[in-house]
């Protein structure tokens, strides 16, 4: 064997007149030149030599006969300026083993195929015309692939499957039949600065349980989509790439890539959707930009998973991002611009979370959601959309935080059906400023709302709306709108520089307001049409255009502590309007006094309408919200009510006199409070530890209805709730639900039952956590509005306050409810008897008390329930008994004997 300087020149003398004959000869190392030509023939190349054309690229081809025209079974060989071709649809090159080198080289006619560990590199060269795939890698391959251009294929340009996880740089892939790159199996690979164009399907698919990278990517003018990843794609376990140089990596949701990543990759031009993500897919793009799409810009389907990290999106046929199915989307710092429909869309029951991103110029609205989907929008910039900012429909949640929207044609929030969360937020230069229609309470928080051509928030018929905080000003018709039959509790909020009313209160509608300054409005500052109600405490109303008050025919509002005051008239009402004014004032008026009687020049009182209690000093800001005034003609229910029904309770001594002390202490605090003297620390939220059946949901009711009663509660009814109501079934679905039980509480009670269930022992992962992290940030936000029970039993309550500091400290009382005895057990079931018109005779009082004693009290047994399980079975043996008479008298229809007990008549 030779070991250097190998020549190939058939017509040559002494050399080589072919090309495997010149690789029998040569060692490794051994340089073998190829002189200009055709060589028809196959080579195999298994060691490491190098093969060059000897004038250099384009001189020198060589074309199978059959079979692959190059096969590498290994070594570290280099192929150098050939041109590399296949006749009858056989692969060009294959290489099955080794590391061998392509520069240079051109490659037609047949597909290059990499298979089981090989990790072959090619650089600069050319592959083109090479039938259904051009370069196929798969098995355990490492392919480097850099500099090449891949062009003129029927399908796929690239196709990785298998295990393959190959590098490409700089690759070009263009006019394919098919998808320009597509990975499958469970492929991975790294794709950096490689463009895609001129596709037939999507430019890039991604399936299976593949897991790719891209990095700088150009893909242009696709017949497709331009990415789409299904099935599985980077849903597997210790799936993703750590962040390029420069990404954030202190946000633990946006700082590192998660299953198929794209960084810094231009999207644009593609007939279809821009990035499409769907079945139990996981994808991430950071810093991508995608424009032009002939559908939606980004699409997350399915069950997907997808996140995005300063995105742009912009010039879209359609959406710049749709996420439907039960797919997640997580968007952070990115753009949405010139957008064909919506800026976000979220049905079914997506979830989207949109945090610090810009959304301008939709042609619909910038933010939809519709369905059951959830959309959360936190520092965000909404502008310039003919039709509404942000809409919800369906029972869609849309919760905003810190949120500008401005210039919108209609709506800058709109809720038709949905719900809404609204805080820290301006909404300006629009039609209305918010829009509610719903049957939800959607909750407005310290928001401003300004420079409206229409109202600046409107109250839909039949709707209720918790509003504190915030400011409506500069509004081209009323400040706020209360339609017929609608509900809202307006606190703390000021309506100024209104071209109309103030606010308007509707037929039927019952507002309760409070602390409200309404000034320089174009007409009326209080507005309340024929048949409407509602409650104002302690507003300030001013430099009206009409009267400050306005009250129709049949209307019944109350006034308590208000001032008017620097206007012409004070009050216009119709002949038969009637009303409540305690403690009003008017000053520097004109004209048009309240009624004759009251304090202050010109005021008085009209008389009360029928069933609506005037509230005595100390009153709750909340007093009678929606659902909880006295039937007419009755009066409110009062304290010694209450407590009566408590004393009326068979046992629960210890509980009794626990609840005694308690209202005694918030007695003193109402005195203290109505004195004018500072209210000591009163902690309302209680654990209630007891075994099952002794009372606890019962004695949650009256405490309701006690702090109700005693004016620290508006409403005092009680919200049940339990782990399955609080906690949720993926990853941020728990805060919203948790949100959602607790606004149902508000103005009075929420008793979780169960409550160690939401931390189970030994389980540090579960999602109760966050659900007891929200409950304690929600009570302390809302600490007067409402009271939280906690039940359990004993033991495990113990453990479940412990865990969490926050818990502790807000659960600093402990109800115990001990076991019912035998006797109270007993006269339960008298209880029972009587109020269904049962007889109990002594002999089976004495036979029910032994019944009672004869139970085994372990974890089964259920106290009072217990007890009324047993009534139930005696009536149910009564009556077996009974039917078989043939003419019962009435005793015999009203006595439980003693074998009506269970487990006696058989």
């Amino acid at each position: 064997m030779r070991t250097t300087g190998l020549r190939v020149a058939p017509r040559s003398w002494g050399a080589y007149r072919s090309v495997m004959a010149a690789l029998r000869d040569a060692e490794p190392g051994a340089l073998v030149s190829i002189h200009p030509g055709t060589y028809t023939e196959n080579v195999t190349l298994d060691r490491d030599v190098v093969l060059v054309a000897e004038k250099g690229p384009g001189t020198v081809r060589i074309v199978g006969t059959r079979g692959a025209s190059l096969t590498v079974h290994g070594g570290s060989g280099t192929v150098r300026d050939l041109v590399i071709e296949s006749s009858g649809g056989e692969p060009a090159v294959v290489v099955t083993a080794g590391a061998p080198v392509f520069e240079s080289c051109e490659i037609i006619g047949g597909p290059v195929q990499v298979t089981g560990t090989a990790a072959p590199a090619f650089r600069g060269c050319a592959i083109h015309h090479c039938g259904d795939v051009a370069l196929h890698l798969a098995g355990d391959s490492t392919a480097t692939v850099e500099a090449t251009e891949i062009a003129d294929v029927e399908s796929a340009g690239i196709f990785v499957d298998h295990g393959a996880a190959p590098v490409l740089r700089g690759v070009t892939v263009t006019r394919t039949g098919g998808h320009g790159i597509r990975v499958t199996g469970t492929a991975r690979g790294t794709f950096d600065r490689c463009e895609v164009t001129h596709t037939g399907a999507a430019a890039v698919a991604v399936d299976a349980a593949a897991v790719p990278v891209l990095r700088d990517c150009r893909i242009r003018d696709s017949a497709g989509a331009g990415v789409v990843i299904t099935g599985g794609a980077g849903a597997g376990p210790g799936v993703g790439a750590p962040a390029p140089s420069g990404a954030d990596g202190g946000d633990a949701s946006a700082g590192s890539a998660t299953g198929v990543a794209l960084y810094g990759c231009d999207i644009a031009r593609t007939a279809k959707d821009g990035v499409h993500v769907t079945e139990e897919a996981v994808a991430s793009l950071t810093g991508c930009r995608i424009t032009e799409s002939g559908a939606t810009g980004v699409v997350a389907g399915g069950t997907a998973r997808l996140r995005m990290d300063e995105v742009t999106v912009t010039d879209t046929a359609d959406t710049g991002l749709a996420a439907g199915g039960a797919s997640r989307a997580d968007v952070r710092r990115s753009t949405f611009t010139r957008l064909g429909t919506n800026g976000v869309f979220a049905a079914e029951t997506a979830r989207v979370s949109i945090v610090g991103c810009t959304l301008s110029n939709a042609a619909y609205s910038a933010v939809h959601a519709g369905g059951s989907c959830r959309v959360e929008l936190r520092d965000c910039a909404v502008t310039g959309t003919p039709e509404h900012g942000l809409r919800c429909t369906g029972e869609a949640l849309l919760t905003v935080r810190d949120t500008t929207v401005e210039e919108t044609g209609l709506s800058g929030i709109d809720v038709e059906g949905g719900d809404l969360s609204v805080r820290g937020c301006r909404i300006t230069r629009a039609g209305t400023g918010i829009s509610l229609t719903t049957e939800h309470r959607p909750l407005i928080v310290d928001c401003e709302v300004g420079d409206t051509t229409g109202a600046g928030l409107d109250i839909g018929a039949e709707t209720a709306v918790l509003v504190t905080d915030s400011r409506i000003t500069r509004t081209g018709t009323a400040g706020v709108f209360v339609r017929e039959h609608a509900s809202a509790w307006i606190f703390d909020c000021s309506i100024t520089d209104t071209q109309g009313t103030g606010l308007v209160v509707q037929e039927r509608a019952d507002p309760q307001v409070r602390a409200v300054t309404i000034a320089r409005t174009g007409k009326n500052g209080v507005f309340v049409a024929d048949r409407a109600a509602g409650r104002f405490e302690y507003c300030d109303i001013s430099a009206t255009g009409f009267p400050a008050l306005h009250i129709g025919s049949g209307a019944t509002p109350v006034l308590r502590g208000c001032l008017i005051h620097d206007t012409d008239s004070a009050l216009g009402r119709a002949d038969d309007a009637a009303g409540v004014f305690e403690s009003c004032r008017v000053e520097d008026v004109k004209g048009g006094p309240l009624p004759e009687g009251a304090d202050g020049p010109g005021t008085g009182a009209v008389s009360a309408r029928p069933g609506v209690p005037v509230p005595g000093p100390g009153t709750h800001p909340q007093a009678r919200a929606a659902g909880t005034s006295a039937a007419p003609g009755e009066g409110p229910e009062t304290l010694g009510d209450v407590l009566a029904e408590l004393e009326a309770l068979i046992g629960l001594d210890g509980v009794k006199q626990d609840v005694s002390t308690l209202v005694k202490v918030m007695q003193m605090v109402r005195q203290r409070t109505d004195a004018g003297l500072a209210a000591p620390p009163l902690s309302r939220h209680l654990v209630f530890a007891g075994n099952a059946g002794t009372g606890k949901t019962t004695i949650a009711r009256l405490y309701g209805r006690i702090l109700a009663a005693v004016g620290l509660l508006s409403r005092g009814h009680l919200v049940e709730a339990d782990r399955g109501a609080l906690v949720g079934e993926y990853v941020g679905h728990t805060a919203p639900k948790t949100t959602a039980a607790f606004r149902r509480a508000l103005g009075g009670v929420l008793f979780i039952d169960e409550a160690y269930a939401l931390i189970p022992d030994g389980q540090g992962n579960d999602f109760g956590r966050e659900a007891v992290a929200t409950l304690v940030k929600l009570m302390e936000d809302h600490r007067d509005d409402v009271v939280v029970i906690v039940a359990g039993y004993p033991d495990e309550m113990e453990r479940f306050v412990d865990v969490n500091p926050g818990l502790a400290s807000r659960f600093t009382r402990t109800l115990l409810f001990e076991d019912y005895s035998d006797q109270e057990l007993t006269r339960i079931v008298e209880r029972q008897a009587r109020d269904h018109e049962y007889v109990l005779p002594e002999e089976t009082r004495e036979a029910l008390f032994g019944h009672f004693e004869s139970i085994v009290r372990d974890d089964r047994f259920g106290n009072g329930r217990t007890a009324r399980q047993t009534f139930q079975r005696m009536t149910e043996n009564h009556a077996k008994r009974v039917v078989e008479i043939v003419a019962p008298e009435t005793e015999d229809l009203v006595t439980l004997l003693p074998e009506d007990l269970p487990g006696v008549s058989g």
